[in-house]
């Protein structure tokens, strides 16, 4: 009775530490596969999704990861938000008919209007007191998408 105590109690730290491990791999794992979809070449796997990196690419803005923008910077925001996008977005691509033109939803809109503000402090406080449109990408919409078609060949209808 007296060696079975040391040994259950060593089985116990054994299970604290393997779990602790555990732990520490599944949340290593976790923070690198967040960054890892968070960035351009994640999201240019998907066919309909290769000339918006491109253009991203080319963009003032190619420094940022393409979540910077599309997803909220808030973990807590973030994480369900990543989850039923990608659903959709696996859903679509796989089993649905992705249209040829990205319309982006309300709550994607809001995310990424939050986000333009959140970096755009300066031009956030001069335009408030203008008569402005709702959102950013209203007035601003080829900044960091920017069109394939040279300005040279467009038509006016084009925009």
């Amino acid at each position: 009775m007296s060696e079975e105590a040391p040994r259950n109690g060593r089985t116990g730290l054994r299970l604290i530490v393997v779990g602790a491990a555990l732990g520490v791999v599944l949340a290593a794992g976790a923070g690198f596969g967040m960054k890892v979809t968070d960035r351009r070449p994640f999201c240019a796997s998907c066919h309909i999704m290769q000339e918006a990196a491109l253009t991203h690419k080319a963009s003032t803005h190619a420094n940022l990861a393409c979540n910077e923008c599309h997803a909220p910077q808030n973990l807590a925001a973030k994480l369900p938000f990543k989850a039923v996008a990608g659903a959709k977005d696996v859903y679509m691509n796989t089993l649905g008919r992705p249209d040829d033109v990205i319309h982006s939803g309300q709550s994607t809109k809001d995310v990424v209007n939050a986000n333009c503000k959140a970096c755009h402090t300066m031009t956030n406080k001069q335009v408030a007191s203008m008569d402005s449109k709702p959102y950013c990408v209203d007035c601003h919409r080829n900044v960091q998408h920017m069109r394939m078609t040279p300005i040279s060949t467009r038509k006016v209808a084009d925009g």
